[in-house]
């Protein structure tokens, strides 16, 4: 109802016929929700990936950031998430960019900065604005400088 009044106070009329469009809206993200905005480790210096997530069922997408010392190579992260991501039938990952991440957990920072040879540089800004999310405490910046 919270939802109609506010139709009517800007000027638009919603008709019944709208509210189950509305109600398929919220359901389109319940397969991506089950896919965690961030995960990287808890400390450290290394790589990371930007991903788009795509529910092919319900032409839903969002992007998410996974980063882990663990990983020689920021393909090795990839390989890794999409096969999570397989999990889900109906959801595709594809890796737009990647750099390095700085996290120091004690100083409560978090530095994003250059690029994977491989898939190039991801939107640091996109990248920050999900970690921000998660660690709304730190002090988290970025650059296009370095390797």
């Amino acid at each position: 109802m919270a939802l109609i009044r506010l139709a009517f106070t800007c000027g638009r009329q919603i008709t019944p016929k709208d509210v189950p469009s509305i109600r398929r809206f919220g359901r389109m993200s319940q397969l991506l929700d089950n896919v965690l905005d961030v995960d990287i480790d808890g400390h450290g210096k290394f790589k990371y990936i930007l991903i788009n997530v795509q529910d092919n069922v319900n032409k839903a997408s969002k992007k998410i950031v996974r980063g882990y010392a663990r990983a020689q190579w920021h393909a090795d992260i990839f390989d890794e998430v999409e096969e999570q991501i397989k999990k889900y039938a109906g959801l595709k990952a594809k890796c737009v960019g990647g750099g390095r991440i700085e996290h120091d957990p004690d100083e409560k920072t978090i530095k994003v900065y250059g690029y994977s040879q491989g898939f190039g540089k991801a939107d640091h800004q996109v990248s920050v604005e999900l970690l921000k999310k998660k660690y709304p405490a730190y002090n988290i910046t970025w650059s296009d400088e370095g390797y």
